[in-house]
């Protein structure tokens, strides 16, 4: 069993401080297209929740991965996207390489406050010319000495505006695509670090997403997470971690809009009768509820297995497939019900709807999903190294 009475506590102490501390904001942050991260996060830090399963020398709990997993799915009701993926980026997409490889020296510098709350962290892979496509990033950390020197731009950074440290992916030798990349922490108060700007997004409003230059950014040696070279290896065990909490922060999430659905169409009329009660309408919305419960099984499946040392890329990426994909189908779908009101911002399908659209993107897109599972299951076609097939 994934969940046990010991997941009891922590869970209503989450779901209590989401109902009085985040969700009564939400419609102001959505509006200001920001939240206050660094007040958000000292709360949560203070009561333990951002290094769960991370080391207890650096502040952490110390748990297994089954509460981390717990907590993306409780912020799941959250009643907006933005927040929950703020939250994650802090916990399971730019701190499980650096709590897993780094030195004890830049644990104790990056990781231990961004535990603690004190330090807002973001990830650094994607730049405008490599998105999915992690193995053709340009930014380069040139070896001077000691330290590095570091050149070039990241995109659709989450967190980039508040942040206090970036985990960046660069080049840090000319070798092989797959083996001349490292993971190194940036402060973002380093000289030479500029954001560019905040990015206006179709959906996820109140997180601050920002692009970034570095010009000549200098950090030591001793930042770097790990080995050299080995960043794009850490990174991909990374994103394991990262699309199982996408997949679990959606469950809640599409639960909420379904029931939301519920109530609205019980009670819009229309030809004489509530939208509901067309079978077409409730027959739908009880295999969006199928549909949810299928991918809980698949990502608790995942996790067990990840707690149990296996390999989990192949379960991983099939539960970010579905959660994306699914996200966009229910959404829409629910969407419909909701008729012309659906179509109005402050509707919550309508912010579903805009929110939802990027777990198709974010942390490797559908095709990319698929171009993996291919692999596996041995159906990709080969390739001459001209790239034809």
């Amino acid at each position: 069993m994934l969940f046990t009475a010991d997941h009891d506590e922590p869970r209503r102490i989450l779901q209590k401080f989401i109902a009085a501390e985040i969700n009564p904001h939400v419609d102001e942050w959505e509006e200001a297209g920001i939240f206050p991260a660094h007040e958000l996060f000292k709360k949560l830090g203070d009561l333990g929740f951002l290094g769960l399963n991370k080391p207890i020398e650096y502040g952490g709990q110390g748990l297994d991965y089954s509460y981390a997993l717990m907590m993306a799915e409780e912020l799941g009701a959250i009643t907006c996207g933005a927040i929950p993926m703020a939250i994650g980026v802090q916990t399971d997409m730019a701190t499980p390489a650096l709590a897993r490889f780094g030195s004890d020296e830049v644990r104790k510098e990056f990781l231990a406050p961004a535990i603690a709350g004190d330090y807002v962290a973001c990830i650094g892979v994607s730049e405008p010319g490599a998105g999915s496509d992690v193995a053709s990033i340009k930014t380069a950390a040139r070896s001077d000495g000691d330290d590095y020197v570091i050149n070039g731009g990241k995109m659709w950074i989450t967190n980039g505006v508040q942040a206090d440290f970036i985990c960046l992916l660069a080049n840090t030798s000319d070798g092989p695509v797959h083996r001349n990349k490292s993971l190194i922490c940036v402060p973002m108060k380093s000289r030479g670090v500029q954001v560019a700007r905040k990015l206006d997004k179709m959906g996820m409003r109140s997180s601050d997403t920002a692009q970034i230059f570095f010009d000549d950014v200098r950090v030591p040696k001793r930042n770097r997470i790990g080995a050299e070279g080995e960043g794009f290896t850490y990174q991909m065990l990374q994103f394991q971690e990262e699309r199982l909490w996408a997949a679990a922060a959606c469950l809640k999430a599409h639960e909420y809009i379904i029931n939301a659905t519920i109530d609205y169409t019980r009670n819009r009329k229309a030809f004489g009768r509530s939208i509901l009660d067309n079978q077409v309408v409730h027959f739908r919305l009880a295999e969006l509820q199928t549909e949810v419960e299928l991918l809980r099984a698949l990502t608790y499946c995942a996790a067990e297995a990840l707690i149990a040392g296996e390999d989990v890329t192949r379960l991983a990426t099939m539960a970010k497939l579905k959660a994306g994909r699914l996200g966009r189908e229910l959404t829409d779908a629910c969407l419909q019900y909701w008729g012309g009101m659906g179509f109005m911002n402050e509707t919550p399908v309508s912010r579903a709807y805009r929110d939802t659209r990027l777990a198709s993107i974010g942390g490797g897109a559908d095709e990319v999903m698929l171009n993996i599972l291919c692999k596996m299951m041995g159906t990709l076609p080969r390739t001459d190294k001209k790239g034809q097939a």
